[in-house]
């Protein structure tokens, strides 16, 4: 083989690797929005189901306020309360708390849960949940949400 057909053959080479390397980039530009609409989607199902516990456990307890959470730490929402405890030391307060957050979407491609409680002034929980966002199971997700609610709720009951 004389060196213009090989010279040729290394020009078609570079074009065909160009072509698969800009076709590689745009499947990744398009996996990526893919994978950012899913996780809104989780992220919607999942921040409807934490409203939905909060608010019944709320219902449960009066003088617990509920409040949306939407903001740089993610999507969710939390119940909360301050307790006036008299006792021979005097008047003290006593903070609870139960919040549930689904994580923004980052580069890491994963769906969090994040879970903090706190009883009388006393964590309780501060526990995650996470799954890559292709390999998510809802199904999870949600009974994490109910376990959670009802933990906490079970031992409120008890404490207060």
């Amino acid at each position: 083989m004389e060196f213009q057909q090989r010279l040729q053959k290394a020009i078609e080479r570079g074009q065909r690797a160009s072509v698969a390397r800009a076709q590689a980039e745009l499947d990744q530009a398009v996996n990526e929005k893919e994978l950012q609409r899913l996780h809104a989607q989780y992220r919607l199902e999942l921040s409807e189901r934490i409203e939905r516990c909060l608010k019944n456990v709320a219902d449960q307890f009066p003088g617990f306020n509920y409040e949306d959470i939407v903001d740089e730490r993610g999507w969710g929402g939390a119940i909360s309360r301050d307790d006036l405890r008299l006792g021979p030391s005097g008047r003290t307060t006593a903070f609870s708390r139960l919040e549930m957050v689904i994580r923004p979407y980052s580069s890491s491609h994963i769906l969090e849960l994040i879970g903090k409680a706190a009883i009388l002034n006393r964590e309780v929980f501060n526990r995650s949940q996470y799954h890559g966002l292709t390999e998510a199971d809802l199904t999870s997700f949600t009974e994490m949400i109910d376990h959670w609610a009802l933990e906490f709720a079970e031992l409120y009951a008890g404490k207060s």
